[in-house]
């Protein structure tokens, strides 16, 4: 373990790689809580899997963006530490499961070496920020939005605004007003506009998936390049501060501004200016706007002797960039799963004979960019070799579907398992699906909807039926999703429940039903004339239960009866509130402070004291039984049950104290005065509890 400490450069991340290390060996001493150890872990990327005993690691990618190098630094550490297989999220992450907690550190610090990271993949932060894979090479993007996703990345990853927020909160980019980014299931989602010359984006704000859907609502029509960054952190202070805690479903920020009302939360967000570093931050495109690069190698001329598999191929999977003479090549990967001999090749072709550069897909897939026309033959032969030419990409016959049961806790019912089967009859039986863009087919294996099935035209998601003393897996069948462009979508409808086994004949009825009588309509308009009564009954004949056989207690994917058989998700962390946890987090979080203020970085160091003065606050009121479900409302609750009885005397209210956040510039001379009321404020309750214990004994 002593090696990383010295092969990582940046003192940042070795300190974050040894604390991990350390936690760990606390955590094996029994020293730190299981669930707070959790929450922990989940922000570095460590994820519990359904096996008990090994993790899941989730790499964090900004907008699926790779080089060669970081590919082969991903594909070394996947065959080291785990199974030699790699698999890509809705989010452009790769994840690699099986790996062993104590070897996560030195997994990290090999990944640290070309500038990858685990920092904030999973739990209570800002997850992997999300962008269009065309993004920079579209042909109707108004400009690149790449260098503004990254920009976003590189200003939220570690600042303390979003570190151990109520649950996670997800932003994406679109690169047009196609909108493939899907702004409409963000928290925040941008769409890039030039209004009078000048660069933004439409923004739309508290839109989500999971179990209640919520469709986001207009933020701005337009906000200038310059202001998306204090805009998003005075989004994210006020989830922080307001956003529900002490109920984990109503936690995301769908629901706090369902609660408050859009207006409110965006008054609050205004309020929360003057308390901001930067009233504006202006971005770098330079390393963006660069012309493309020439190969390194020229590519040999090769015969294709498949003419015809070969057109095929480039009607499906060859996509025209805006730059002349160059196209992108789409790769479809089932399941989003590969393996790192097929990772090997991708960077040498990338490196070599394109532009060193390859993106992870929403859709699960491989985007290779800036490939020379006259490459083609070469590029397809190569990829040919190790079966990468798949027709389909980004159509219908490109299923996306979450792990399900495989390896997440949550899963209900197998989600790759029926995904193979639906992918399997589209190639075999409807051929002609693997060309169209308008229908997306998409799984999940609970409600949690990580496969995206309630925004899909079509959707199915992991159930289970009961038959008498049997429990059968199921689908839940959806219809009537999809993506409207310009930040508006729709979710699909829950049409009825069948058994798992007949997921293929459902897929047969909708779409024999579909091209007999549709006479032209888009699957979405047929679907709105026809009604959700009419597909219910058209599927009704596939719910019945007093004909299942011996075969449909098998889920996909698996040779054994079927056992529900649902842990405890991670998706989100889950934190124990003990009072000595929290008195030690709040010491932490002053101990970071004082570290932000010797480092020059006000802004931080006051936000490091404002969450110290909330942890210490929260361990007080634990002490009484006290419970609040947000950080305002932990600071009210302080003043009435300590101050107000003087229990705890203080100059004023805690309220008055704390809020001076918001209401001071960030300088050095704020920064210095609140730190340090921050640790005497800290110093009476430590006192305090130590007298309450004493008294108790």
């Amino acid at each position: 373990m002593e090696s990383f400490r010295t092969e990582i450069e940046d003192p940042i991340v070795q300190k974050d790689i040894i604390d991990l290390e350390r936690k760990i060996a606390l955590f094996r001493d029994g020293k730190i809580d299981d669930e707070r150890f959790r929450s922990l872990r989940l922000a570095r990327g460590v994820y519990g899997q359904r096996q008990e005993g090994v993790q899941m690691i989730r790499i964090k990618l900004p907008f699926g963006k790779v080089s060669s190098e970081q590919l082969l630094r991903i594909a070394k550490v996947s065959d080291e530490y785990s199974t030699g297989r790699l698999h890509i999220t809705t989010r452009q992450d790769i994840q690699i499961h099986y790996v062993s907690l104590d070897k996560t550190p030195q997994l990290w610090a090999e990944l640290e070496k070309d500038d990858v990271t685990l920092r904030e993949a999973c739990g209570n932060t800002v997850r992997n920020i999300t962008a269009s894979e065309t993004a920079g090479i579209d042909v109707d993007e108004p400009f690149d939005v790449s260098p503004y996703a990254y920009a976003m990345f590189q200003f939220l990853l570690r600042n303390p605004v979003c570190q151990e927020m109520g649950r996670k909160f997800k932003i994406s980019f679109s690169s047009s007003d196609k909108d493939t980014a899907l702004s409409f299931i963000h928290d925040l989602g941008f769409i890039p506009k030039i209004v009078n010359g000048e660069r933004g984006f439409k923004v739309m704000l508290g839109g989500g998936l999971g179990s209640q859907p919520n469709h986001a609502e207009l933020l701005s029509e337009f906000i200038p390049v310059n202001q998306i960054i204090p805009t998003t952190e005075g989004v994210l202070r006020i989830f922080d501060r307001f956003g529900e805690r002490a109920k984990r479903l109503k936690a995301r920020m769908k629901f706090l501004i369902k609660d408050i009302g859009r207006d409110e939360f965006l008054q609050l967000v205004a309020e929360e200016k003057l308390a901001l570093q930067h009233q504006v931050v202006e971005i770098d495109t330079t390393d963006f706007d660069a012309p493309i690069p020439e190969p390194l190698l020229i590519a040999p001329k090769v015969i294709i002797e498949d003419s015809a598999a070969f057109e095929k191929w480039k009607k499906t999977n060859v996509i025209l960039q805006k730059q002349a003479g160059y196209v992108a090549i789409g790769i479809k990967v089932l399941l989003g799963d590969f393996y790192t001999d097929k990772a090997r090749l991708l960077a040498d072709l990338i490196k070599n004979y394109a532009a060193n550069e390859l993106r992870f897909t929403l859709r699960q897939d491989i985007l290779i960019r800036n490939v020379k026309v006259e490459n083609l033959e070469f590029f397809y032969q190569e990829l040919a070799k190790f079966d990468l030419v798949s027709i389909g990409y980004d159509s219908t016959a490109d299923v996306t579907a979450c792990p399900g049961t495989d390896t997440c806790n949550l899963g209900i019912a197998s989600s790759t398992g029926i995904a193979v089967e639906l992918e399997r009859v589209l190639t075999a039986e409807y051929p002609q699906y693997s060309n169209n863009k308008e229908i997306t087919i998409k799984i999940s294996g609970c409600m949690n909807a990580c496969g995206q099935h309630n925004m899909a035209e079509i959707g199915f998601q992991g159930m289970s039926i009961n038959s008498g003393k049997l429990v059968a897996p199921a689908l839940q069948v959806l219809l009537g999703g999809g993506n409207l462009g310009n930040g508006a979508g729709r979710f699909s409808d829950k049409v009825i429940k069948i058994p798992s086994r007949r997921g293929p004949d459902a897929l047969r009825f909708i779409l024999n039903d579909f091209e007999a009588n549709a006479n032209g309509l888009s699957f979405l308009n047929y679907y709105d004339d026809k009604g959700e009564k009419y597909f219910y009954e058209l599927l009704k004949p596939l719910a019945h239960l007093t004909n299942l056989t011996e075969a449909d207690f098998i889920d996909w994917g698996n040779a054994d009866n079927y056992v529900k058989a649902v842990g405890v998700g991670e998706c989100a962390g889950v934190v124990i509130d003990l009072v000595a946890t929290l008195l030690l987090e709040a010491k932490d979080k002053l101990t970071f402070a004082q570290e932000a203020f010797a480092e020059q970085k006000w802004s931080d160091a006051i936000y490091h004291a404002y969450a110290g003065f909330v942890n210490g606050s929260k361990a007080l009121l634990l002490s009484e039984n006290q419970k609040t479900n947000h950080q305002a409302g932990i600071i009210d609750l302080f003043d009435t049950v300590f101050v107000a009885t003087n229990k705890i005397p203080l100059k004023t209210s805690l309220k008055e104290l704390v809020f001076q956040i918001n209401q001071n510039e960030p300088s050095e001379a704020f920064a210095k005065k609140y730190l340090a009321e921050a640790v005497t404020f800290f110093e009476t309750i430590e006192t305090f509890r130590a007298k309450d214990l004493l008294d108790e004994k």
